[in-house]
Order: structure tokens, then sequence, then C-alpha cells
């Protein structure tokens, strides 16, 4: 945990997550920070907080302790949006104080009561409304299912910081470092990889919404950006905006030239295919390959390699009739997460009877993933000299649409 300086009167407080599994879904190798901010004007305002992992709130507390503010100070909490990482200690700070006022949007104040029975002392706020918090103002922007229905931005007038909460964040565990102008290319690069995976596992559903977001932000004179999760961006806060406007994009296609091979293998046979595709791919040079395994990878990460990638490999054996579970599982969350108009190569090995791409063809039609197939390659038991030449010709194929696409 550690406080740091933002701009003038506005502090960051950051805590780093790990060993956990994120909205107890989504799998965090490199951790994630939960970012609160304080204002500071004649008034003093939080905008929002973190809930009781890890020893928080007390370790919350003890940051507000180095800040010299008593928690019992705090006149306004702004709750940008309800999801409990950011609001779950407000039941701490209720104990302490009942004199805040709470600041949040008309959707988010039957949460409220509903999470944590808090009905008094609320402030509801839309867009073009105000705080004056005495020498500084605070402006609100509705940005509605980024990535709940109740999410806002809050804009302070006098720095120019927009305190984004969900939108432009990142998964990454952070330290004293926290802004892009005190790290490396080589570090924001790697909180681009992280930023991508965090866009595609918590908000790609709601792309259309993100660009309505940004396009609404844009109307602001933003020389900060301050996201609840990740790095502060002073320096440079439109590489982050324009990072988002192509996560964005990447929805419907083309993504980058990119091809991921997501497979899954029972005994070996659909594996000695995908082993030959992948050698195939990898003469391309100009395209970049990733390689992803169900159910042994996480959805997260299968999430993140297919949201960047114009291309995608499937291979899976026929299960009783089916597909493989597992893979009909990945591909459920992707058709739900609306990764849609990819070009796509299925391979597979069957034993008494095929049928998994009658599953898969309905799952593309079910979900409206408008995904264009190549001619596929399904092969009884192991591969034969034919079927990797026919691998190879579809491999071919692929590499060609991509190339197509992304022209």
């Amino acid at each position: 945990m550690h406080v740091s300086q933002v701009a003038d009167g506005i502090y960051q407080l950051a805590i780093n997550i790990e060993n956990m599994l994120f909205e107890g879904l989504w799998e965090i190798p490199d951790g994630v920070s939960m970012n609160s901010y304080i204002v500071k004007g004649e008034k003093t305002a939080i905008i929002d907080g973190v809930c009781g992992w890890d020893g928080v709130p007390q370790n919350f507390f003890d940051m507000l302790k180095d800040l010299d503010i008593d928690p019992a100070s705090i006149e306004y909490v702004i709750l940008n949006h309800m999801e409990p990482d950011h609001t779950g200690w407000i039941e701490d700070l209720k104990k302490i104080s009942k004199d805040f006022k709470v600041v949040c949007t008309k959707k988010a104040e039957p949460m409220l009561e509903a999470f944590f029975n808090h009905t008094e002392n609320i402030m509801v706020v839309g867009d073009g409304d105000s705080l004056d918090l005495g020498g500084r103002t605070l402006q609100f922007a509705e940005i509605p299912n980024v990535h709940w229905p109740d999410t806002m931005a809050t804009f302070d007038v006098e720095t120019g910081t927009l305190f984004s909460c969900d939108a432009f964040g990142s998964y990454g565990k952070v330290d004293h470092g926290n802004y892009d102008d005190l790290l490396s290319e080589e570090d924001l690069q790697f909180y681009e990889k992280e930023a991508v995976r965090y866009y595609a596992n918590i908000v790609a559903a709601f792309s259309m919404f993100v660009d309505k977001a940004i396009k609404k932000c844009a109307s602001l004179p933003i020389k900060i950006i301050a996201p609840g999760h990740g790095v502060v961006w002073r320096k440079d806060p439109n590489r982050i905006i324009e990072d988002y406007k192509r996560y964005v994009q990447y929805q419907k296609g083309p993504a980058r030239k990119e091809i991921t091979v997501l497979w899954g293998s029972m005994y070996g046979m659909t594996e000695s295919g995908v082993n030959h595709a992948v050698k195939c791919l990898e003469k391309e040079d100009d395209i970049k390959v990733n390689v992803v395994r169900v159910p042994q990878d996480s959805w997260g990460k299968i999430l993140g390699h297919a949201w960047t990638s114009t291309g995608i490999v499937l291979a899976m054996p026929t299960y009783e009739y089916k597909m493989f579970p597992p893979m009909a599982a990945a591909l459920e969350e992707l058709g739900k997460k609306k990764v849609i108009n990819r070009k796509v190569f299925r391979l597979g090995s069957y034993g008494w009877s095929g049928g998994a791409q009658r599953e898969l063809d309905d799952i593309n039609t079910r979900l409206k993933m408008n995904w264009d197939f190549v001619e596929p390659v399904e092969y009884k038991g192991a591969p034969t000299k034919e079927d990797l030449k026919r691998i190879e010709t579809g491999v071919s194929a692929l590499v060609e649409a991509v190339r197509e696409a992304v022209k």
C-alpha cells in the first residue's frame, strides 16, 4: 500500500491485490491495484474506495493517517459506481462518521440501499452537475454500462483530472512509480498488455458504451486520467484513450495481425494436428501467434488473446456427438463477450462419430458471432499425411484471410 500525490490537492491511495480471482472469476497473475483518490479543497472528498481484502479497510485508514486526514473529516464520498471492490469499505466508514454525504448517480441510489442499507445523506448527480469543495470544483458525467449501469466519471476542473473508475483501467500491481511519467517504455508496454486483458475480461461486452464514454469524455479538457485500477496517466493521457479506442474496434474486427490457436485434446489425436498447424503458422514472420489450451488456460487469458486476434484456429475433438466440453464453454464466453467477425479455421479428431462442427455452428449462429470459416479439417483417429496436408491448406487460407482483413 502507498500514498502519492497526483496533482495539487489530489492524492492517490493505492493497494495491490494478489493471489485471488478478480470478480471471483478472472486470473490476475501480476496482481491488480485498487486506487482511491482524495481531493482537498476547503472540504475533503474521497473518490471511490476499496473493499475489505487483505487488511483493508484498516490499511486504507492507515494511509489516510499518513495524509493527516481523519476519516471522520471526510465530507463527501463519491461513488463512481457501486461495484463492491470500490464501495465495500463504506460500512466501516459509517462506524466512524455519520456526517458524510454520498454522491452517486440515480441508478446507483437503490443499489446503495440494497448493498449497504444506506439511505440517508445521498446526493444524486447526473450529467453536467457539479460539486463545490471550496477552491475547486468537481463535475460529473454519466458513462453508463462501463461496465455497470450506474457508472459515472468525476472531473476536477482545476487540475483537469478525470477520475474514470473502471474506464481506462488495467490489471497489474503498482508501486510508487504508478504514473506514466515515472515509467520506462518497457514498463508502459507491460501495462498495455495488462490493459487489453483487463478490457477483454471486464468491459468487452459493453464496447458500444465504452465508445460512447470515450466520445463524451473527449469534450473535457483532460490533463490527467486517474482510473480505479492501474496506471495514472498525467504525461500522456491520450495514450490510454487511444488504446481504448483500439480495443473498442477490436470487437467487430479486424483486430491485430494475430492468430490465436485455441485448442483442447483428450488423447493426443487433436494435439497432433495442432502441433502441425502451429509449425505452419510459425513460418509466417509477419503474423503473431498465440497458443492457449482448454481447460488448462484461464478464460481471462483466452479472452485477452482472442480480443486482439483477427484470426483463430479452433482445434477440439468430438466428445459424445458434440464438442469437447471445455471448448464449448470457452466459445460460449467468447460469444457473450461479443468477440465477433473473426476469421477461423477449425480442425479436430473424432472416434466413432463426428458432431463437434454442428455444435460449433450452433454457437456461432445463436450468439451472432458472425465468424467467417475457411474449410474445416476433421479426421478419424490420428491425422494421416493427407490430413496434415489439408491442415496446411487450411492454415494458409486463414493466414491469407487475416492479411486481407487487416490490410
